[in-house]
């Protein structure tokens, strides 16, 4: 099997948007590249006892995607074949579709042709079940043990780290939702991408959850998430569209009607979209912020109270921030 490789050069800062991203597309197998150091954990991690000298982080980073070449030189993308440079324009779409809202750097695209390995598939040896304290997520390809049957469990068929809830990001979100939410609650996701934090909230005991999110692949990853844990399709509703500049997509979300709004986007996103959304909450309402880098905190908690929300709770977990603001009754 043949594989061509875009390879697309940024920034560290925005390798998660841009996988999770190009993900929604239909690219996969996301190969980083970049000079980040490593954390404690991924040095235990590594089977061996010297690790090499590494050049000083430049805050560049290289993200390459591999897609299945047929015989007769066609690429594949979601099942439906494609040229090359109708996936370059996709990409290059996507890419300066985020340059309005976050840094991405260069965002120059290569293309090259791999070796004959099957990139799309082997990452899966690397992804096993894991907890998110008592929240059990289990990749569709693996069998739920005898003795978790009776817990909590998400089911996922993963792509990105982003889209799983092993990212930090994901995490603290689901941590602060559990913190605030009732049986009564009603929650908008923002950037609601394949919908794990709504299936969550609705796993949990939310009554209605909201969606939105700029790329209508959102809708059927949603669906598919939705379908693999038994969410009733009329408790989340997924809207496409950008709530921050479209005032259709504001007006279709509603007013003052939500008792937790999440967005886990990044810093540069939350600061413009953080005095629209108060619009959208109730008084008392919890906004639980993530995709914060350690550093970008300030900015965000200083967004929140330029908007008139007190700011409830700041968490740490790796290198990334929850900022949980609240507003007034």
């Amino acid at each position: 099997m043949k594989w061509v490789k875009f390879r697309i050069k940024t920034l560290a800062e925005a390798e998660d948007i841009i996988i999770s991203t190009l993900y929604d597309i239909g690219l996969e197998g996301a190969q980083i590249e970049d000079k980040i150091p490593l954390t404690a954990l991924e040095k235990e991690q590594m089977f061996v006892d010297i690790l090499p000298d590494c050049p000083e982080d430049d805050g560049i980073a290289y993200l390459s995607f591999f897609v299945e070449e047929k015989e007769d030189g066609s690429l594949v993308l979601n099942e439906e074949p494609a040229t090359r440079e109708e996936i370059m324009n996709k990409v290059t779409e996507e890419l300066e579709s985020l340059r309005q809202f976050m840094e991405i750097g260069e965002g120059s695209i290569t293309v090259d042709e791999t070796e004959d390995i099957d990139w799309i598939n082997n990452w899966k040896q690397y992804f096993h079940q894991f907890y998110i304290d008592d929240l059990l997520v289990i990749p569709s390809w693996e069998e739920v043990k005898p003795e978790d049957v009776d817990k909590m469990i998400l089911h996922i068929d993963p792509g990105t780290a982003f889209g799983t809830g092993m990212h930090e990001t994901t995490q603290l979100c689901i941590r602060q939702i559990k913190k605030h939410l009732t049986p009564e609650t009603v929650m908008l996701d923002v950037g609601t991408g394949s919908g794990i934090l709504g299936i969550l909230a609705l796993m949990y005991g939310a009554k209605e959850v909201v969606g939105t999110d700029l790329d209508p692949c959102a809708i059927e990853a949603t669906r598919e998430n939705m379908e693999a844990n038994n969410i009733d399709p009329k408790d989340f509703t997924v809207l496409i569209g950008n709530i921050i500049t479209e005032k259709e997509v504001q007006d279709r979300v509603g007013y003052e009607k939500y008792d937790i709004v999440a967005a886990n986007i990044l810093a540069d996103v939350l600061v413009p979209l953080t005095p629209v959304i108060v619009h959208q909450m109730k008084p008392g309402a919890y906004y639980i912020t993530s995709g914060i880098i350690q550093g970008k905190e300030e900015l965000v908690q200083e967004a929140m109270k330029a908007a008139g929300l007190l700011i409830d709770a700041v968490t740490y977990q790796g290198e990334w921030v929850n900022v949980t603001g609240r507003k007034p009754e």
